[in-house]
């Protein structure tokens, strides 16, 4: 390398002193241009960069950082307090919440009847801040067979879209989905793992499996029916799901819009609201055109992501709906149910 000094010369003494701090100077406190690179392309490729860099160990070790950078990452750092987590949980939510839909976005279904009805008890609590107790009792698509991860399944989508619409309240939804059962074995279980909580809401997703077992249906009426009163007993709103439009279910076209049909009539003898999900399926593919594969999985029977979070957006949206309608004053009976498109 050449150095042009203007104006004047080095003495051979002025040269080695020069020479001597270019040796002592630490060469990585600039790096090159393309040693840059390569640590942002590392950066970009690996997810435990940033713990990595936090550890003291790493830090000292990495001669691309200055001594006070390095100081800096020796040193403890201040962890956040507990609101600063429980904000930046939120915001993961909400950015989980509606990344999902930049592939294909959740619409309303036309002309598909909001029975859901008015939810007195749960949005009574909700509008005055109380804390709610929502209980999500079914099989495997409550379970959240087909997500791709906990936070994918609908009751901990359903979860956090009322976190963030009620941001101060005390909202618990709790997942009693076992895969594979039907009115049958969830009866056995009822009073332990919904009864005994004395929930403020029961959404009960029922009725796939008895299609796919050949089910007596009439028994599965009577059953269904016994639970819901029992529900009503304990104090609490309920809100019937029937089948799911897929594959695996359609096949049996007859027993599908059977099951469908008993469930509506149990809803209307019970006065209980009841979430379309075999008609709000069936709009997704036949009227807004969605592939079968992009809301179901491979398997034929059981939702995907997209499928479950636009199936919790719908009844979260149902349910906010009847809390406002609470706020304004248009408290409808608990015996009346409401039809509106949604």
């Amino acid at each position: 390398m050449r150095f042009a000094f203007p104006f004047r010369s080095f003495s051979g003494r002025s040269l080695c002193a020069v020479a001597a701090l270019l040796l002592l100077a630490p060469l990585s406190v600039v790096p090159s241009r393309a040693q840059t690179g390569q640590a942002d392309q590392h950066a970009a490729l690996s997810p435990d960069t940033k713990s990595a860099a936090a550890r003291p160990d790493l830090a000292r070790s990495d001669t691309s950082k200055p001594a006070a950078i390095e100081a800096d990452a020796a040193s403890p750092q201040p962890q956040p307090g507990v609101a600063a987590k429980a904000l930046d949980k939120m915001k993961q939510v909400a950015k989980s919440a509606t990344d999902i839909f930049h592939r294909v976005p959740c619409q309303q279904p036309k002309g598909v009847p909001n029975s859901t009805g008015s939810l007195p008890h749960v949005a009574a609590k909700l509008a005055a801040g109380k804390p709610v107790v929502i209980i999500a009792f079914g099989s495997s698509s409550t379970q959240g067979y087909g997500s791709s991860a906990p936070e994918f399944t609908y009751p901990n989508r359903l979860a956090a879209q009322l976190r963030r619409q009620y941001p101060s309240a005390d909202i618990t939804v709790l997942n009693r989905g076992k895969g594979g059962e039907d009115a049958p074995e969830m009866m056995k279980r009822l009073q332990t793992e919904v009864l005994d909580v004395h929930p403020d809401m029961v959404i009960w997703q029922v009725g796939t499996n008895a299609v796919l077992r050949n089910l007596d249906p009439s028994e599965t009426a009577r059953q269904v029916e016994d639970g819901v009163a029992r529900i009503q007993a304990d104090g609490a709103d309920v809100v019937l799901v029937d089948p799911q439009y897929s594959p695996r279910v359609t096949e049996r076209p007859e027993s599908a819009r059977g099951m469908v049909k008993l469930l509506g009539r149990i809803a209307a003898l019970r006065h209980v609201g009841i979430f379309p999900r075999f008609e709000v399926m069936r709009d997704w593919h036949e009227k807004q055109a969605i592939p079968i594969d992009d809301f179901v999985t491979a398997d034929g029977l059981h939702m995907n992501d997209w499928g479950y979070a636009c199936f919790a957006q719908l009844l979260g949206d149902d349910i906010i709906r009847s809390v406002g309608a609470i706020k304004i004053g248009v408290n409808v009976p608990a015996d009346v149910r409401t039809y509106r498109p949604m």
